[in-house]
Order: structure tokens, then sequence, then C-alpha cells
């Protein structure tokens, strides 16, 4: 069994069912579901002119490989009625792998670890919560140090 994380968004219709429905559909699809974060709202990243986000990190535990588990996730988005209409634009549910192990994969249609993940305050305050101690298999820097890193750039971007 691979342990991996999953960060889920939702910023249409009933965002906190639209997540809780998801999580429901990967049980049901036979991913393990070790822990998961609180919900936080965010805003939106990328294109800003949209409702905000509800997100959340999830810890699981499966058997299918990376490329299985990416098409198990899209699955369940196809199945919720997800449209992609533009690069960062609303969606009804958005499921992501950060992590998986320790693998680092860069392929046309699966890059492991996310490649933004270190960017966004969204995924890595739920992680934070959940596993402040994992080690980013590229960065070699804990998520809290991550999230840290965020913080600073942040704030010195704001002056």
């Amino acid at each position: 069994m691979s342990k991996c994380y999953i960060s889920i968004g939702s910023n249409l219709g009933n965002r906190r069912n639209n997540i809780t429905e998801a999580l429901r559909r990967m049980k049901e699809k036979g991913l393990n579901i070790l822990s998961v974060s609180r919900i936080i709202e965010t805003e939106p990243y990328g294109y800003k002119n949209q409702n905000n986000f509800l997100n959340l990190a999830c810890l699981i535990e499966t058997d299918f490989s990376p490329l299985e588990l990416l098409n198990v996730l899209l699955s369940i988005e196809r199945e919720m009625s997800r449209v992609r209409i533009f690069k960062w634009g609303p969606r009804n549910i958005d499921l992501d792998i950060i992590f998986y192990e320790n693998m680092v994969i860069d392929e046309k249609y699966l890059r492991i670890p996310h490649p933004d993940a270190h960017n966004r305050a969204f995924v890595l305050e739920p992680l934070s919560e959940i596993s402040p101690g994992y080690i980013h298999p590229i960065l070699k820097k804990t998520v809290r140090e991550l999230l840290s890193e965020l913080h600073k750039r942040e704030i010195n971007h704001k002056k």
C-alpha cells in the first residue's frame, strides 16, 4: 500500500457538499482515507475574479499506481460533472495528487510532487495540519517550512 496526499477544492455550488461527496466517492473507489484536515476557505489562485474556495487535504492509502490514482480522481471529477473551461477557473470539484510516497514523476499528464504546491497556501495549510513534517522529495523541506517560507514571501510581496 502506498501513502499519498490529495488536495480537494470547490468554489461552485454547495462547496462543502461537493467536498463531502468527493471523499465519499474516493472511499467507494477503494481509496483508504487515513486522515483529513479541517476545511479552510481561501481566495482563488491565479484567476481572481471568482468565488472563494473551500479546501482540505487528506492522506490516503492505495494499491493504485500513480497513473491509476490520477485516473480514479479524474473519473470522480467527471462523475461530479466538473467542467474545465480555462486554467485556474471556477470548479465544483478539484482533486489533485500532491505527493505520492516520495516519488518524483515528470510526465506529460502527471507531475508528482504537484509542481506548484509549494506556492499555494490552500494546499500547504491543510497539509501542515495533517502532516507538518512530511519532506518534499525535491525541495527537501518540510511542509511546515514550505508554508512558513510562503507566508514570508507573501508578507514581503505586500510591502
